[in-house]
C-alpha cells in the first residue's frame, strides 16, 4: 500500500491519480485484508482531498463486484429479467433526513409490473440519516441478504431490496474505518453503482453538476443501457417539488442534459424546512398512510412527491410516453389499488409470505 499512498497522498500539488491497474491493486489489498486500517483510512482521506478519478472509482466498482457476479445466482438474476429489465434506484447510503419518496414509489412501480431494485446498508457518515434499510425493515418489507433471496423476491413481487454489505463482504469489513473517518469518501459512489442485479436502467441522484462527468463516464463503463442522473433531494434519486431539477439521460451513444419542473404538472410546493427532518417512525407512518390511500392535508405534500417521482420514473423507463399520462396512472394506483395491492397491509403480507 505504501507505494500507492506515495502517489495519492503527496499534497495538493504533488498528488496524482492512480491508473486503473494501480487502483485495482489497492482494491485487491483491501479486499484480501493485506492493507491495515491505518493504510485504508489514509488512502480514503487522500482520495477525498485529491478528488477521485474515473479509473480509480471504476476499478473499485468492478473489483468489489466481481465475486458477487461469479455467483451462479447472479446469472439466474440476469436470465430471469432479460426480457423485463430491472430499474435500479440508487440512493445515498448516508441515509435520509427528508421524506424518502423512493420507497413508496418503488412499491407502486412493482405493483404495475416494473421490476425495481433498491438497496442500502445501515446509515453512514457524514449525514447519519435514517437508512432505507431501516425504513424497509420497519415497513415489514423483506430485505435480501443473499442473491438467491433477491432473485426470488424480484421474480415473485417485482421488488427487491438488498442489504448491500451482506452481498459485498469487503464493504462490511471496512465499515468501522468509514465510521471513524466520519467524512464522505469515493466509496459512497462505489456502493451505489455495484449493479448487483445487472439492471439495464439506473436512476441515481447527485448533489451538484460538478460530479456529472464522473457519473456519466462510470455508468457507461459499467454497462448500463440507460441511466438517469438527477439532481435529487439530499443527493438522492428523489426529485423535489419546490424547484425545477436538472437530469441527464445517458446512453452509450449520447448524453442529454434536460430539466424537469413540477410546476408544469401542477405539483410545485413551497419549501417547508420545518418538515424536512423526519425520524424513522415518521417516515414509516407517512409511507403507510400514502399507500393506504390517505389524502389528508398534513401529508398532501409528501403524497404529491410520491406522485411526481413515480410518474417521472414511469416516463424514464418507457412505461408511459409522457409524464402527464404517467401521473394519471399513478394517481389511479393510489386511489383504487387492485388485486393483492388493494390495501397496504395485504400487499405487505403478500411480499413477506413469498
Amino acid at each position: 500500500m505504501e507505494q500507492w499512498l506515495k502517489i495519492v497522498a503527496r499534497g495538493k500539488k504533488g498528488s496524482k491519480d492512480l491508473t486503473y491497474a494501480q487502483a485495482e491493486s489497492v482494491a485487491e489489498r483491501i479486499i484480501s485484508g493485506e492493507a491495515t486500517d491505518a493504510q485504508i483510512g489514509a488512502f480514503l482521506v487522500a482520495q477525498r482531498l485529491k478528488t477521485e478519478s474515473v479509473d480509480e472509482v471504476l476499478a473499485f466498482c468492478k473489483r468489489l463486484r466481481a465475486p458477487i457476479m461469479n455467483n451462479a445466482n447472479a446469472q439466474t438474476l440476469a436470465t430471469n429479467f432479460h426480457s423485463k429489465p430491472i430499474i435500479d434506484l440508487a440512493g445515498p447510503y448516508t441515509g435520509r433526513h427528508t421524506f424518502a419518496a423512493t420507497l413508496p414509489s418503488a412499491i407502486l412501480m412493482a405493483q404495475s409490473g416494473v421490476p425495481v431494485y433498491t438497496h442500502s446498508s445501515p446509515s453512514l457518515p457524514p449525514k447519519w440519516g435514517v437508512s432505507l434499510a431501516d425504513m424497509a425493515q420497519g415497513l415489514g418489507l423483506p430485505t435480501s441478504e443473499t442473491l438467491q433471496d433477491l432473485n426470488q423476491q424480484l421474480k415473485e413481487t417485482n421488488m427487491g431490496f438488498a442489504l448491500t454489505e451482506h452481498l459485498c463482504a469487503p464493504l462490511a469489513q471496512i465499515r468501522h474505518i468509514r465510521e471513524e473517518i466520519g467524512v464522505r469518501t469515493f466509496l459512497n459512489t462505489v456502493e451505489k453503482l455495484l449493479n448487483i442485479t445487472q439492471a439495464h436502467t439506473l436512476i441515481v441522484g447527485v448533489f451538484h453538476r460538478t460530479v456529472i462527468d464522473l457519473h456519466v463516464a462510470l455508468v457507461r463503463a459499467l454497462g448500463y443501457r440507460e441511466a438517469y442522473i438527477v439532481q435529487g433531494v439530499e443527493g438522492s434519486e428523489d426529485l423535489p417539488l419546490h424547484r425545477k431539477s436538472f437530469y441527464y439521460k445517458v446512453t452509450p451513444e449520447e448524453v442529454h442534459a434536460l430539466e424537469i419542473d413540477p410546476e408544469d404538472y401542477g405539483l410545485k410546493r413551497k419549501r417547508d424546512r420545518s418538515r424536512e427532518t423526519l425520524n424513522l417512525e415518521q417516515q414509516i407512518e407517512i409511507i403507510q398512510r400514502i399507500l393506504k390511500g390517505d389524502t389528508s392535508a398534513d401529508i398532501a405534500d409528501f403524497r404529491a412527491q410520491v406522485l411526481f417521482n413515480t410518474a417521472v420514473r414511469y416516463y424514464f423507463c418507457g412505461r408511459f410516453p409522457t409524464v402527464s399520462e404517467a401521473l394519471q396512472f399513478t394517481e389511479q394506483q393510489l386511489k383504487e389499488p387492485k388485486g393483492v395491492y388493494h390495501e397496504w397491509d395485504v400487499f405487505k403480507s403478500t411480499l413477506v409470505s413469498r
